[in-house]
């Protein structure tokens, strides 16, 4: 019944109507529509109900958006000093944010970590936004990268949501990384709570 439904959709918009995104997908959407970009692609979640894929770790890939229900994926690891990918979007309606991929540690002196990728916004009406990814460490003598800001809530309904921290200061006394800023600071639920900013990462030794 999943291919007969979303056979059509698939070959017209190259995504599912409903089903969950791919993780780590990386493919290109060549169908009819889809290739306009404007669709999305079988990383996001299906048009109706279905999450958002994970991003691919390793590289920051950007974590899928949902459809109009689900919830957004999360972004993938960065690659070495390399920044984490942004968390994908909830819902139209409902559904949370994808948090933000850690940004990659640093492996060469004098290099600094990654940035957190950025939380992905918490459904329009109903959802939280997702957590910021933390920045990651530097290398010797180098500066930790910057935590990821988190995503912002729904109009209605949304929980507090807290920005990452920073990553430490690499050997040499280099400083932490500043935490990313709360998704609410511009924003807040109806029933939700204000953001709080995150904290600097510690600096190194």
């Amino acid at each position: 019944m999943d291919d007969l439904i979303n056979a059509p959709f698939i070959a017209l918009f190259g995504r599912d109507l409903i089903g969950n995104g791919i993780d780590g997908f990386d493919g290109t959407n060549t169908s009819i529509f889809g290739s306009s970009g404007v669709f999305g692609d079988l990383g996001d979640g299906g048009f109706l109900f279905g999450d958002g894929g994970a991003g691919m770790a390793g590289v920051g890939g950007a974590g899928g958006d949902a459809g109009m229900f689900g919830n957004g994926g999360a972004g993938g690891v960065g690659a070495a000093g390399a920044a984490g990918g942004a968390g994908g979007s909830g819902g139209w309606w409902f559904g949370d944010g994808g948090s933000g991929g850690d940004g990659g540690d640093s492996v060469d002196p004098g290099a600094d970590g990654g940035a957190g990728g950025a939380g992905g916004r918490g459904g329009i009406l109903f959802g939280s936004g997702g957590d910021g990814g933390n920045g990651g460490d530097g290398g010797a003598g180098a500066n930790g990268g910057a935590g990821g800001d988190s995503g912002v809530n729904g109009l209605l309904i949304g929980d507090g949501i807290y920005a990452a921290d920073g990553g430490n200061g690499g050997d040499g006394g280099r400083s932490g990384g500043a935490g990313g800023a709360g998704g609410l600071a511009a924003q807040k639920s109806l029933f939700g709570f204000f953001g709080q900013d995150g904290a600097a990462g510690a600096p190194g030794d």
